[in-house]
């Protein structure tokens, strides 16, 4: 990003009422951005494993297991 972008992603965000990490209209909340983003990291390790990028292809998949495992122990919470 150049300066110039910067200076114009922070004056845009200024000028808005709220802060950059209040929920956008329409965000499912945290359940759906984790799983979001196990199923992209999943495709994103299937991306690089198919280029054989090998430690690419770890690191995305520890973020989808732990992404996963997020999920799941939230599923957990919410039956009790």
């Amino acid at each position: 990003m150049t300066k110039k972008a910067a200076r114009r992603t922070r004056a845009s965000l200024q000028k808005g009422a709220g802060s950059p990490t209040d929920e956008l209209p329409g965000d499912g909340g945290p359940d759906e951005a984790t799983a979001f983003i196990a199923e992209t990291a999943a495709a994103l390790a299937k991306l690089a494993r198919r280029h054989r990028l090998g430690m690419l292809v770890r690191l995305l998949e520890m973020a989808q297991m732990e992404a996963e495992e997020r999920v799941r122990l939230r599923g957990k919470r919410n039956l009790s």
